[in-house]
């Protein structure tokens, strides 16, 4: 006892020394706000306050509230742009988790050869949109693209491809689907490494086929990482620019135009900042609605009790 006594006396007089030279950690996070104020929240603020006027490029701005927001849903080019944005993105996200999902169940299996397999199916998302963009341009080619060529091997009819617009949408998922289709394999091949092996003895004890032991058990324990894998592919594939930009430029006519492109024309090839700025204003709400329900389901979803029941 002796010894407490004498070490808290001790303590209590250092204690406002100590509190008096506490360091003030200012200093090292005022940095990394000014350059997120500089960088993220005043372009916001800026963006937001532009789509309040009009302004075009050479005039001079003047105020008229919310008049760009109100035309919005009176430009038929705008609604269109919207249609194609959600047609454009639900393929793109559907597509590529079926088939990364159905990729990553083949490579998780042991057989020769399978990390030099592995390497090789992940190509495609390691080149630059713009390259890939370029290749499938001359691959849709109606007469030298070596997709028609490919068709008429078995016998099908040559194709417009990215020259139609009933077939634009669907031949530029066809490029974001091999591109993307990798990343969704090295995720959900991630949570096939971690499912336990019991499930699977207790399920070839009972006599469950490959579709059984798929349905009842695999499936239901990578559930999280499909999620995962297709909040990633929803907002990456709604704000894609590059590939479509660099292969169709919105065409055939405003066929394959989505949000993205048309607040690029309306910006820089109109010049109607104030206009585009509301279609982006709106367009970053979509993307935060969207990731909200996301998250929302996901939270809604008890993955542990997935995982528990299966």
């Amino acid at each position: 006892m002796s010894a407490i006594t004498q070490i808290a006396p001790a303590v209590a007089e250092t204690a406002p020394e100590q509190q008096w030279r506490r360091p003030s950690y200012w200093p090292f996070v005022l940095p990394a706000l000014v350059v997120v104020l500089a960088i993220i929240i005043f372009p916001w603020l800026f963006t937001i306050w532009m789509s309040l006027n009009e302004w075009k490029v050479g005039s001079p701005t003047t105020f008229v509230g919310l008049a760009n927001y109100l035309r919005l849903p009176a430009d038929p080019r705008f609604v269109e742009a919207v249609w194609h944005t959600i047609a454009y993105t639900a393929l793109s996200v559907v597509l590529p988790v079926i088939l990364g999902t159905f990729a990553a169940v083949v490579f998780h299996q042991k057989f020769a050869g399978r990390g030099f397999l592995r390497g090789i199916f992940i190509m495609p998302m390691m080149a630059t949109p713009v390259a890939i963009a370029l290749v499938w341009t001359m691959m849709f080619h109606p007469q030298l693209g070596v997709l028609n060529y490919l068709l008429s091997l078995v016998g099908l009819p040559p194709q417009l491809w990215v020259f139609n617009p009933n077939t634009v949408i669907p031949s530029l998922v066809l490029v974001e689907t091999w591109q993307w289709t990798p990343l969704v394999m090295l995720i959900v091949l991630g949570g096939l490494a971690a499912i336990p092996i019991e499930p699977y003895e207790s399920a070839e004890i009972d006599g469950a086929n490959i579709w059984q032991t798929f349905r009842y058990i695999t499936l239901p324990l990578i559930t999280p990482f499909l999620f995962i894998a297709g909040m990633i592919r929803m907002i990456d594939a709604v704000k894609s620019f590059d590939i479509i930009f660099a292969i169709t430029q919105g065409g055939p006519g405003s066929a394959s135009e989505t949000i993205n492109l048309y607040l690029y024309s309306v910006a820089f090839v109109y010049y109607d900042l104030g206009y585009g700025s509301a279609i982006a204003v709106v367009f970053f709400f979509l993307i935060i609605a969207l990731a909200g329900v996301l998250l929302y389901l996901r939270r809604r979803t008890m993955w542990t009790e997935i995982g528990g029941g299966a």
